[in-house]
């Protein structure tokens, strides 16, 4: 397996974050394709939604990349929803605005929900505008400051690739996994994960998506499955040492 120093990994750029978003849209709008009448009731890690709550948030989340205004309908309705939950990150708030919203689709709406909205929110992510791109946003603790960039880019992604994770666990299924896709989303998100903490380490992650990643000499040596690693530092599982640092997706 080739070592990579994590200062070498190579950034997600506008036009690679498109093609990674096409792909990771097509993967989850399979693994909701393929769910049994039984699988859309099953718990998921994310308390206290099954999996088809879990599915409507993230078709709400890439209804809200297609539209601006169901994105600016969502975030206003989202003031009270945090008042009401005492929910610390406006974030919690929207996507909770999201699922209740989306709370009496039926599964068979949800995926013809989803078929319809995956163009165009591909192409609302593309046609951001680029002078929105460098302004600054608030994540959740530790990933803290970022900009409008790498929530258009990055993070809408990654949330939907964790959630199809989680999902195909609710559901004991093995989901599809490639080191050009998830490698790729992985790898960008073990540079992320260290610009949060900086501490030295050696980082084995084994499977179809893992990669041995260095940064700076000695630190902690830590081998595990790739997809666990990223069910780890989200805070799905408990660890100790290095795994405790956590990243906000």
């Amino acid at each position: 397996m080739t070592t990579t120093t994590v200062g070498a990994i190579p950034p997600i750029g506008h036009d690679e974050a498109m093609v990674l978003a096409a792909t990771e849209y097509g993967r989850f709008g399979e693994l909701l394709a393929g769910l049994g009448p039984d699988d859309w009731t099953r718990p998921t890690v994310c308390e206290p939604w099954d999996v088809r709550a879990l599915a409507t948030h993230v078709l709400g989340s890439a209804e809200a990349a297609a539209s601006m205004r169901v994105n600016i309908a969502q975030k206003k309705a989202a003031g009270p929803v945090m008042k009401e939950a005492g929910f610390d990150h406006i974030v919690d708030a929207v996507n909770e605005v999201q699922v209740r919203e989306r709370a009496d689709l039926t599964p068979a709406q949800v995926l013809e929900r989803w078929a319809d909205v995956v163009p165009r929110a591909i192409r609302g992510r593309q046609r951001f505008p680029r002078i929105l791109r460098p302004l600054p946003i608030r994540f959740p603790e530790p990933t803290g400051r970022r900009t409008m960039a790498y929530l258009w880019d990055i993070a809408f992604t990654r949330q939907t690739w964790m959630h199809r994770i989680d999902i195909a666990r609710a559901i004991a299924h093995q989901p599809v996994l490639t080191a050009g896709h998830d490698g790729r989303l992985i790898a960008d998100t073990v540079a992320d994960w260290t610009s949060t903490h900086g501490q030295p380490f050696t980082l084995r992650l084994t499977g179809p998506a893992g990669g041995t990643y260095v940064n700076g000499d000695g630190g902690e040596e830590v081998e595990i499955d790739a997809v666990e690693w990223m069910w780890t530092i989200t805070g799905r599982a408990s660890s100790t040492g290095l795994l405790e640092r956590s990243l906000a997706l």
